[in-house]
């Protein structure tokens, strides 16, 4: 039998007041996997994430974490069960230092010796970081920015890792060295769901791929075949099949 998946939705369906923005949306992902979630503007990628989190409310369908209904709990019960996201934007503290930052990330956390022991390993992980720890997180290029929201998600322990839009208003060098270090991250062991524009990038380090247009799932497939496929290749990936 499948195992059961970290992170399941199925046959979820989510209004904004009375526009339904998702339709029979059904996604399965299980421990150590890398997936993504690709679409253009306005398909429903985020609001995916928001009906994960407890922010957009379902109408219909269910949300599993191991297992476990989350769907119409509150957002602070569903992060506490293990659920972190790197936001679009980033949205860092500005003010407060690179690691005050971080130690945001584990603020549910109550194990100090082992926070600073994975404090440590995010600084392994992404020693630019810890040239810059005492400085201003708003003095951060938004490619050191994207590396501090990752870890100060990373600090929470959590069972999958979200990820709002990793490439957005970053420079191609960058967006490069930011699917390197998801992979990096997937690689040491945790579970990653990355929505993503960029579907070139996202198919290159994912396991399996889904595809939003106007808020339903027209494609799921491995992300080999995604690239292969004829569809994705006119609509998302620039070329013919």
């Amino acid at each position: 039998m499948d195992k059961i998946p970290i992170l399941e939705l199925e046959g979820v369906d989510t209004y904004y007041g009375s526009i339904q923005a998702l339709y029979d949306i059904n996604i399965k992902i299980h421990n150590g996997d890398l997936v993504c979630l690709l679409g253009g503007n306005a398909s429903g990628k985020s609001t995916t994430l928001k009906t994960i989190l407890g922010v957009c409310k379902m109408k219909k369908g269910t949300v599993k974490l191991n297992g476990e209904r989350i769907d119409g709990k509150p957002t602070k019960y569903i992060i506490s069960k293990g659920v972190a996201i790197v936001p679009e934007n980033r949205r860092i503290f500005p003010r407060l230092t690179v690691l005050e930052n971080m130690e945001m990330g584990a603020y549910l956390r109550t194990d100090k010796d082992q926070i600073n022991r994975d404090i440590d390993r995010m600084l392994e992980l992404f020693p630019l970081l810890k040239e810059r720890l005492y400085k201003p997180g708003v003095t951060l290029s938004g490619g050191e920015q994207q590396m501090l929201a990752m870890a100060r998600a990373l600090l929470s322990n959590p069972k999958i890792l979200l990820m709002d839009e990793p490439s957005m208003g970053l420079a191609p060098l960058f967006v490069d060295q930011q699917f390197e270090l998801i992979q990096k991250v997937n690689q040491k062991g945790t579970t990653v769901f990355v929505v993503e524009q960029n579907a070139n990038m996202a198919l290159s380090i994912a396991d399996r791929g889904y595809v939003l247009q106007t808020g339903s799932i027209v494609l799921a497939d491995t992300a080999q075949n995604l690239l292969n496929n004829e569809m994705m290749q006119k609509a998302y990936l620039g070329g013919e099949a």
